[in-house]
């Protein structure tokens, strides 16, 4: 299951993370982020061990939403080593998230 973050949270599991991480900004009244939602679910149980994936309600979590700039939702962040790496704006299929993950894991294997 995809880990409930917010902003209290956000830095440890986020920013502090040796793992890539994928976080869905997103809030319960968004149609589209309805959409998304099991989608990030079904890439939390198939990466875990391997990443992070997490969601943030923006509505009762704004300060990293903020932050990093989220005006539209469902908005995805993907970050490794406290940093964004890459973004997804909108309804995407599972692909493109998990594309996304897999880049990162070979990369960091790479460097091992």
């Amino acid at each position: 299951m995809a880990l409930e973050i917010n902003d209290a949270t956000f830095e440890t599991t986020v920013l502090k993370s040796d793992k890539p991480v994928l976080v869905d900004f997103w809030a319960a009244w968004c149609g589209p982020c309805r959409m998304v939602g099991p989608i990030i679910e079904e890439i939390a149980k198939e990466y875990d061990g391997k990443a992070v994936v997490g969601k943030v309600d923006v509505d009762a979590n704004q300060e990293f939403a903020a932050k990093y700039g989220v005006r539209n939702i469902p908005t995805v962040l993907v970050f490794m080593n406290g940093e964004v790496v890459d973004k997804q704006v909108g309804v995407a299929p599972k692909k493109v998230y998990t594309d996304k993950i897999d880049a990162l894991l070979v990369s960091s294997t790479e460097e091992e």
